[in-house]
């Protein structure tokens, strides 16, 4: 089997061609060992482009254990880039996933993907919770860089306010600058990520619900910068969500089933 490897600022997934659509997508065992970085390829998650009716292509997306998965903002950055470098569009595509129709724009360096609308969000005193295609827990913390992201982003991802899927954490801290500090324990990984897209686009929001952060919202992680831009909707969401930044391609290969 013929794949690729992609990064969005180290948010890494194993990208195939299947618009044939001979890739067995219920073989859960053989997905995770496709992302095992011992014994497989090595990734975050793994993505499969295939056709679609009306749009440029869709987008299935699978996380590391092997289950299919919501939403990847980062991975739609990367499935777009997949796509670009296929031929299937020159600047701005249109796809689906499994979160409902996504819109973006490619440049020489980055991506910018137009994510689904957010209806609220729910602040806490605690956490704050939303949905930003995956459902997202958002924490802030001081002393990020030495906090326990794994510890306590895995009490939360299995706490039982959000049973029996589960959710994924956010810890969030403000540079001196006003740039957000994020890192992220992603459910489906079991464990943290360089960058996870969705995750900082709920840190954004949240940001700008609780401070009035205002948008472009600058962000850090630990793979690198990104960018969520926004527009406050009438009924207290959020619309117009582009989250922005590079998508690279790694390497290719072929692997023996």
């Amino acid at each position: 089997m013929h794949f690729f490897k992609y990064q969005g600022t180290g948010n890494d997934f194993v990208l195939i061609d299947d618009r044939a659509e001979t890739f067995p997508r219920h073989d859960q065992a053989l997905v995770a060992r496709l992302c095992d970085r011992r014994f497989g390829i090595g990734g975050d998650g793994l993505i499969l482009l295939q056709n679609h009716p009306e749009l440029d292509f869709r987008m299935v997306y699978f996380n590391a254990d092997g289950a299919e998965g919501s939403m990847c903002g980062n991975g739609g950055r990367c499935i777009v880039r997949f796509a670009h470098d296929l031929g299937l569009f020159t600047e701005h595509t249109r796809f689906m996933a499994v979160d409902g129709e996504h819109e973006a724009t490619v440049t020489e360096g980055l991506v910018s993907l137009r994510m689904t609308n957010v209806a609220g969000i729910d602040l806490g005193g605690e956490y704050s919770f939303t949905n930003t295609g995956s459902p997202h827990v958002v924490m802030t913390v001081d002393g990020l860089a030495q906090y326990d992201v794994v510890g306590v982003g895995r009490r939360l991802r299995y706490s039982d306010a959000f049973a029996p899927k589960g959710t994924n954490v956010n810890f969030v801290q403000t540079d001196e600058d006003g740039t957000l500090f994020v890192r992220t324990y992603e459910r489906g990984v079991e464990d943290e990520t360089y960058s996870c897209g969705t995750g900082v686009t709920a840190a954004a929001l949240v940001a700008n619900r609780q401070s009035g952060v205002s948008s472009p919202v600058a962000i850090r992680t630990l793979g690198g910068p990104l960018q969520v831009a926004f527009v406050e909707s009438e009924s207290g969401g959020y619309e117009r969500i582009d989250l922005i930044g590079p998508a690279v391609r790694v390497f290719e290969g072929d692997i023996v089933l």
